[in-house]
């Protein structure tokens, strides 16, 4: 008799112990409601860095988003001097580059992985024009790869590898450059793609 009143007690202290913290949580969360509570590594929530948009005091500007210095590349920033955005280098670019990779699964199953991601909302998954954007009435005039003309004169299936480079770089009409969007090495992987489309493949 005495351990079963022993063991109630120990019931109630427990059940009332539980109560009690249910309680003091409770109130204390809806003590203030912009608190959150207690936190562990706050600076994992509050980053020290500083994000691009914030102001900063540490440049003379006051900006945080700085301009890189003069005469600097990014890490793995190619230059494409040689064949300017002009009609010219475009035609100089159709005659001298040739695609550096090796056509392999490997390259056009990234291709086409790339195709799909930036160019197909306009080209379309088969090359023929009618991507999403183009369904929609966003944009009009896409050509196809197989039958369609090129605004710069002669066919789309015509196209040579530097002048599908070219075009990725700086874009033309509608299109945008991709160049900030693409490296120059998936670039290539894209023309190769490109071609397979341009075959009807």
């Amino acid at each position: 008799m005495k351990g079963s009143t022993l063991a109630m007690n120990k019931n109630k202290f427990v059940y009332t112990a539980f109560l009690a913290i249910a309680f003091a949580a409770t109130f204390s969360a809806c003590k203030d409601k912009r608190s959150t509570g207690l936190e562990y590594a706050r600076n994992m929530y509050d980053p020290i860095a500083y994000n691009p948009d914030q102001p900063n005091k540490n440049f003379k500007d006051g900006k945080t988003a700085q301009l890189p210095p003069a005469h600097t590349k990014p890490v793995g920033f190619t230059e494409y001097d040689e064949y300017p955005n002009t009609t010219e280098g475009y035609e100089a670019a159709g005659v001298s580059m040739v695609n550096p990779l090796p056509v392999d699964t490997v390259n056009l199953a990234q291709g086409k992985h790339l195709f799909d991601v930036f160019c197909s909302p306009c080209h379309g998954e088969k090359g023929d024009g009618q991507g999403h954007l183009v369904k929609i009435e966003k944009f009009s005039g896409v050509p196809a790869y197989q039958t369609g003309a090129s605004s710069r004169g002669g066919n789309m299936v015509d196209l040579t590898a530097g002048k599908i480079y070219h075009t990725i770089t700086y874009g033309v009409n509608n299109m945008g450059s991709h160049a900030s969007q693409i490296s120059p090495t998936d670039r290539w992987k894209v023309v190769m793609y490109v071609q397979q489309l341009q075959k009807g493949q």
